[in-house]
């Protein structure tokens, strides 16, 4: 029988992990989830990383040799970053060559520290991008102001970006943007942008936890009832700019060179909320070249019990202006909201790579 991730693949989503581990690795799960629930990419982060190290004895061997050779800490947190990526994208090799280099696809994040400094961020995805030395990954730089020309700068030199903590309209648009300038740039460097690919993260949960927390402060009925209708809402709408933007000429003059658009990821699509729908992220979403990047618990529950009904975002643009426009006249400034959003979420990743910086330094010490 046909399983719901099934269904959402065959609707034109790319289903990918957001977790990875040496573990996973090792013991052939990874493999397991390409072959039993249509797995085709997957994305990290530090938190993922630090809680693999924390877990796991299979970084002992490792670490003892990154000791003996007393590497920095951040040298040691690239090696065994890297050691992962490598491993996954070599897994999900075969993936790649069949979806014609579109999915099988790893994510491996810049040091989060860095999105506000851009020849930084861009010096490091490029060591990065030359460290792992794979065609199917992609490396994650933050679509901060500051991260929008290393986004270009990055692809401008063929390496696959995926722009990630994209929570506005407006800085989707400006993603897009610096994705175009980005390609047209490689193009004019000589690269085969044909092979360049990219995503742009378009967070979703974040915002029903910001909203909503900001409608139960108002407190009223009218106020309730918007709870959890902002996310999706805004990710639609994201969807409708994706759709206006490579429909443009400027666009078509890059496809005719054979480049492939920029889809947009789903990201952040486990419920904050536990009393919504724990599917509720991936069955509202569904829409033709877009990835839904899961948390291993999202991935299950959509396979167990989610109801794929087809094309849910392509059809709802007006109901989703209308509960942005309904909560604005509450007085909650969306602007404001995808402002804090991003501050945060720089915040957030920055203080989880602090959080993997000190796990690999406690860990090398108990080896030498």
């Amino acid at each position: 029988m046909t399983n719901p991730l099934q269904t959402l693949s065959a609707e034109g989503v790319a289903v990918w992990l957001d977790d990875l581990s040496r573990d996973r690795l090792r013991s052939g799960d990874l493999h397991r989830l390409i072959t039993e629930r249509s797995l085709v990419g997957v994305t990290s982060n530090p938190t993922i990383f630090d809680k693999a190290l924390k877990e796991s004895d299979a970084y002992d061997d490792q670490l003892r040799d990154l000791a003996r050779r007393e590497v920095s800490v951040d040298e040691a947190v690239r090696s065994i970053t890297g050691y992962d990526i490598r491993w996954a994208a070599d897994v999900l090799r075969p993936t790649y060559e069949s979806t014609g280099r579109i999915d099988g696809r790893v994510s491996l994040e810049v040091d989060p520290r860095l999105a506000r400094e851009t020849e930084r961020t861009v010096a490091e995805a490029l060591h990065l991008w030359w460290l792992v030395d794979r065609p199917n990954v992609f490396i994650k730089i933050p679509a901060t102001a500051e991260g929008l020309p290393a986004i270009t700068q990055a692809l401008a030199q063929g390496v696959s970006v995926n722009v990630t903590l994209i929570f506005s309209l407006d800085r989707y648009r400006a993603v897009m943007d610096a994705f175009m300038a980005g390609l047209e740039k490689a193009r004019e460097n000589g690269h085969d942008i044909s092979r360049i690919q990219s995503v742009a993260s378009f967070f979703v949960s974040r915002v029903d936890a910001e909203v909503d927390k900001r409608l139960e402060k108002i407190g009223t009925d009218e106020a309730d009832a918007l709870k959890g209708r902002a996310a999706i809402a805004n990710a639609r709408l994201a969807y409708e700019t994706y759709e206006e933007a490579f429909s443009s000429e400027r666009w078509k003059t890059l496809a005719a060179a054979g480049a492939a658009p920029q889809r947009p990821l789903w990201a952040s699509t486990g419920v904050k909320d536990p009393s919504y729908d724990d599917t509720r992220y991936v069955t509202q979403l569904v829409a033709p070249g877009t990835v839904n990047t899961m948390p291993e618990a999202t991935l299950e529950a959509t396979a167990d019990h989610a109801d794929i009904t087809g094309d849910t975002v392509r059809g709802n643009y007006p109901q989703a202006r209308e509960d942005l426009e309904a909560i604005k006249k509450l007085g909650i400034d969306y602007d404001d909201v995808t402002s804090t959003l991003e501050d945060e979420g720089v915040d957030k990743f920055a203080k989880s790579w602090e959080g993997l910086l000190a796990r690999v330094s406690e860990q090398l010490g108990r080896q030498s």
